[in-house]
């Protein structure tokens, strides 16, 4: 894979995984630039998908030489492991060399998520009477239903749809298999969807089991899965950043702040660290403290 692919595959995998801005993923651009100028400059030559540990470890240190602040390291740090993150969702590595380099200790952001309201919102801003109407219901129920990543959804396949039990097989990060929940409201616009509009569609060879489909009956990208939800925050007046993954966040937030045992909610997102999934309690912790600042009449500064 040459640098070029890899920086394109890169920006995608931010806009419609992560769900970044246009300003914070031309930052993580700058740094991965960084990252392929060291690499370029080796001899011989290094293409990004041959960096290892030893090569990235090298990188930091010649980074760290030039007198970079811990915040910039731990930033520099982050776009290296996300860009691998990239490599690993679209195939191009086998393992991430990333993983095992120790970054400085530094608070970490929280992600944006949606209101149950703000969900309700987006939801009811589908347009029942145009085409499609119901698999655009569907992706949305779908998303906030089962905390699916945006690859997960273009990839869900109608073999792995147990509606009776109420599970779908989902593959994630690293051919990874796991069990998803699927919920009542999400099995019945999936259901409306295929038996209405996909069963119309002139599917194409090998997408024959994807569930999502485009209008000329290919697998759906993940680009169109981003404008849709782009396109249905404008019309539900939801002012928030967000794009597919923001329904991932906020399935987490809620079943948290709904009282769930972290560890269940930790295999249903498919992670692999319990830490990663523990930044949902820090969420559920501002959450109520920002309704006790706002609600409660105690809670307001004392006068002097």
């Amino acid at each position: 894979m040459d640098w070029e692919k890899a920086l394109r595959g890169f920006r995608m995998y931010l806009k419609l995984e992560r769900a970044l801005s246009d300003r914070t993923v031309q930052a993580y651009a700058h740094d991965i630039a960084k990252l392929r100028a060291f690499a370029e400059g080796n001899a011989p030559p290094l293409p990004p998908d041959c960096l290892t540990l030893d090569d990235l470890q090298a990188f930091i240190t010649s980074q760290a030489r030039t007198g970079l602040a811990a915040t910039s390291q731990a930033r520099l740090l982050s776009a290296v492991r996300v860009f691998h993150r990239s490599l690993l969702v679209d195939k191009a590595i086998d393992n991430d060399p990333s993983e095992l380099i120790e970054s400085p200790r530094l608070g970490r952001k929280l992600p944006v998520f949606l209101s149950i309201d703000e969900i309700d919102a987006l939801a009811d801003a589908v347009d029942l009477s145009a085409r499609l109407a119901h698999r655009d219901r569907a992706i949305i129920e779908t998303l906030y239903g089962c905390g699916l990543r945006v690859s997960e959804l273009c990839g869900l396949r109608l073999s792995r749809i147990s509606a009776a039990e109420g599970f779908l097989r989902v593959v994630g990060k690293g051919d990874k298999e796991r069990l998803v929940p699927i919920g009542a409201e999400a099995l019945h616009w999936i259901g409306l969807y295929v038996r209405h509009e996909r069963a119309a569609l002139p599917v194409q060879k090998k997408a024959e089991d994807i569930v999502f489909l485009n209008a000329r009956g290919g697998g759906l990208s993940r680009m169109s899965v981003f404008n849709l939800v782009k396109r249905l925050a404008v019309r539900a007046g939801v002012r928030k950043t967000i794009g597919p993954h923001t329904f991932r966040h906020s399935f987490a937030t809620h079943l948290v702040e709904g009282g769930a045992d972290l560890r269940a909610v930790q295999e249903m997102l498919g992670h692999a660290s319990i830490t990663t999934t523990e930044i949902y309690t820090h969420l559920d912790r501002e959450y109520l403290r920002s309704n006790i600042l706002r609600f409660h009449p105690r809670a307001g500064a004392k006068a002097g």
